[in-house]
């Protein structure tokens, strides 16, 4: 899952993309509302963290040409603003949710999985695939009932995969999902996580359509 930063506190912004990290994100960071404002016109994201105060154009500006065309990603905003008519201001210009610093990261994280959620439309935080079940919330992994040890890279591919089942994605779909764009990308690391997946859950659950991508075969 693929999120965008925009902060220009270098402290905040530091220590946010450190955590969403180690939870299994791939965080890309800007510090300013025109960088934000390239960076999803040039990639997708599955959320937007914005601070309002950024430098070369705010963040109630980049919001409301954001979703002047239209684009639905949601935005989970991130200010020291802690007005009514800051909050009022602020979602009214389209954003999704509020979360004024200082925060705790742990309810940052709670408020991310609850935004993915609520834009898949799912409501219960995880994915059932036949004996395969997948906790979104806790990145909790079980195969007939047994849990599966992943690292936080191993999580994010397998989500990534069981969120569409059936639907094959190539090594650079994948790769965007997992990675950040700072973050150096060995040659084979997708083929890498695909062969410790195999090895922890059965050959089986993991296909690759020659060509294509790589794949979580629907359940019946």
């Amino acid at each position: 899952m693929r999120l965008l930063l925009a902060e220009d506190d270098e402290m905040i912004g530091e220590s946010v993309q450190r955590g969403l990290r180690q939870d299994g994100y791939a965080v890309d960071w800007v510090r300013d509302g025109l960088a934000a404002e390239r960076a999803v016109a040039d990639h997708d994201y599955d959320l937007v963290l914005l601070d309002l105060g950024l430098p070369r154009k705010d963040g109630i500006r980049f919001l409301e040409d954001l979703r002047g065309q239209r684009k639905q990603v949601p935005v989970l905003v991130l200010t020291a603003r802690d007005a009514v008519s800051d909050r009022v201001r602020g979602l009214d210009a389209g954003a999704d949710d509020y979360l004024v610093k200082p925060f705790d990261f742990e309810e940052l994280s709670a408020r991310i999985r609850a935004l993915v959620r609520r834009q898949s439309g799912r409501a219960e935080p995880e994915v059932l695939l036949g004996e395969l079940r997948v906790k979104l919330a806790s990145h909790e992994v079980f195969l007939a009932d047994v849990p599966v040890a992943l690292s936080a890279r191993e999580f994010s591919l397998l989500r990534a995969l069981v969120e569409q089942p059936g639907v094959p994605l190539s090594r650079a779909e994948l790769e965007e999902r997992i990675y950040g764009w700072d973050e150096e990308v060995e040659s084979n690391a997708v083929e890498v996580y695909i062969h410790s997946l195999r090895r922890k859950l059965g050959q089986s659950w993991i296909r690759n359509l020659r060509g294509v991508g790589y794949f979580v075969p629907r359940q019946s």
